[in-house]
Order: structure tokens, then sequence, then C-alpha cells
């Protein structure tokens, strides 16, 4: 895995264009059965993608913080939600809530989720690859082909299948 890390990058950043190209054909124009095929090809990739054996997302990429994220994520905690954020979270440019460092305080030596049941949203949907209209989702998916490995292998066969 960490080999493929290594390439990810620039391997994204080749395809970059072709790929904005794409989702915004995909915007314009959507196959009747997307949301079908982007659900096949996700479950596909992860018979054989262990997330484990990467981490990389938890690593480079912190999530957003839903005030329900928070609420549940200090309740498991046994915190009061302000020292949660205080402790763990800043307020980004756009205001949305976001882990102060990374890789996130959360993630173990061992790549394991130490809230992994209580994980926020944004952690539970990663990479948003088997969302429904997933058309809508072209630039966030451009953007975690540079971080992960399986998004980068969906979109890849997601052109493929459809045409590019």
């Amino acid at each position: 895995m960490q080999d493929i890390l290594k390439v990810l990058p620039k391997l994204a950043r080749e395809k970059e264009r072709e790929n904005r190209q794409f989702f915004s054909r995909l915007k314009r124009r959507p196959p009747k059965n997307l949301d079908s095929i982007a659900q096949e090809l996700h479950h596909n990739e992860f018979e054989h993608t262990d997330c484990l054996s990467c981490a990389n997302c938890c690593k480079t990429t912190g999530p957003l913080f839903t005030r329900a994220d928070i609420d549940r994520i200090s309740k498991h905690f046994k915190m009061k939600a302000a020292s949660f954020e205080d402790t763990y979270l800043r307020t980004d440019e756009d205001g949305d809530h976001v882990l102060q460092e990374l890789p996130c305080a959360f993630l173990g030596s061992d790549n394991y989720c130490s809230i992994y049941e209580v994980r926020p949203k944004a952690c539970r949907e990663y990479p948003h690859t088997d969302r429904r209209r997933f058309e809508q989702l072209g630039k966030l998916t451009v953007k975690n082909t540079f971080v992960c490995p399986a998004a980068y292998n969906i979109v890849e066969e997601m052109k493929k299948r459809i045409g590019n």
C-alpha cells in the first residue's frame, strides 16, 4: 500500500484535468444508472481494498465535524461539547469545524480509529463513491483521488465503464 501512496498524488495530478472534464460531462448528462454503477464499483473496489492498511485519509485529510458529530463524540468522551471543540477542533476559513492537527488525533498507530463507532459522518461516508446523485460530487471525488487509492481506482473504472 505504501508504494501506491507514494505515486498516487502524481497519478491523480496527471488525470486531474481529464477527471474534471469527465465529471463536468456527468453533471450535465448523468446516465440513468449512474448511481447503481457507482455503488457497484464502490462495492467491487472495497472487496479487495483494506482501509486499515492505508488510512491515508486520516493521516492527511481532516473531516468536517457537524454539530451532531460534535455532540455525539463529546458525549462518548463524557465531555461538554465546548471542551471537545477546544481540545480537538478549530474553525476553518469557511466557518466549518475541522481537526486542529493531522494526522487525526483518534487514529492509532495500527490505523484503527479509537472513535470508530461514533466517528464523524464525513468519515463514515468517505470516500463518498457510493453516494446517491454521484454526478454532484465531482469536485470532491477528484480531490479524493489524490488521497484515496480506492477513489482513484473507482474513477478510472467508471471512465472505462461510462466512457471518457
